[in-house]
């Protein structure tokens, strides 16, 4: 490996990391696979190469560089502190448990320099519970991807209360830089934007952003299977989903609120985003 690359960590090598892996490979990234296992990170090298050569056969592989090429910049290792040594940007990826990610942030909270970004997959975990409390939390961010992100590319930007405002810009145009959407919220909210799509009362997002939220998002998903079969797709089964993530949905769902009434300051501001844009 090129010590002059920038280097990424993954934290987890299941489906997102493996699928992070790759796209950051695509973008010429020396990437780093880190797992507890040495069995899981061998399982997963040989799955990503499998994937990479299967997608340079039928022309979909993403980058300028060659399947080879993209797959020598990905290692695996077991130790934590080797996995994040002389990264730019760490991007946790184990399962959605809160108790979990807030140990394994605690433990790179002691080892990690005070520049690089600390990125979170999670998909309904608050910043403000994953990250309150750390020594780096100004360096700690939500970077939401939609599964899988190696085909689609949204990736929703959710800063905690202390986060220092250029990692956010820092990690925008780390993901703009890999071939990524990234969107914007303002402060964190149940569910992020993707999962609570039509209320925006509260200007969390943009209204730019918040179609690209359905455009390189869930339409691109949507498109091709139902809501039901990317349930059971997201996890071992639609009943492993359920038991991963019902408390996060129960959570989001009572968080609604009222119905808005579409009318008012926000009518009018998106109004003129899709005037704008040239839709009306």
């Amino acid at each position: 490996m090129d010590p002059l690359q920038p280097r990424v960590a993954i934290v987890g090598s299941g489906l997102i990391g493996c699928s992070w892996a790759m796209v950051f490979a695509s973008g010429g990234f020396q990437v780093k696979l880190y797992d507890i296992v040495q069995e899981q990170v061998t399982k997963a090298l040989e799955n990503i190469s499998k994937q990479m050569k299967e997608l340079e056969k039928t022309g979909m592989l993403k980058g300028s560089l060659k399947a080879d090429q993209q797959l020598s910049l990905i290692t695996g290792c077991t130790d934590l502190k080797e996995a994040v040594e002389g990264t730019i940007h760490i991007q946790e990826c184990t399962p959605e448990n809160l108790e979990l990610k807030k140990k394994i942030f605690g433990q790179l909270d002691l080892i990690v320099s005070n520049d690089v970004v600390l990125s979170s997959s999670t998909s309904c975990l608050l910043p403000t519970k994953l990250f309150t409390g750390l020594k780096h939390v100004k360096q700690c961010i939500v970077a939401h991807p939609v599964n899988p992100p190696y085909y689609v590319p949204l990736v929703e930007l959710v800063p905690h209360p202390e986060t220092d405002p250029s990692i956010l810009e820092k990690t925008y145009a780390l993901m703009k830089k890999i071939g990524q959407s990234p969107v914007k919220l303002t402060k964190e909210i149940d569910g992020f934007a993707l999962n609570r799509l039509h209320e925006n009362k509260e200007g969390i997002i943009s209204a730019t952003d918040l179609d690209l939220v359905m455009s390189d998002g869930l339409g691109m998903r949507y498109a091709f299977i139902g809501p039901l079969e990317t349930m059971h797709l997201n996890a071992e089964g639609m009943l492993n989903y359920c038991d991963r993530y019902r408390e996060g949905m129960i959570r989001v769902l009572k968080s609604f609120g009222t119905i808005p009434d579409f009318s008012g300051e926000i009518e009018q501001k998106i109004n003129q985003v899709c005037v704008h844009i040239g839709i009306l």
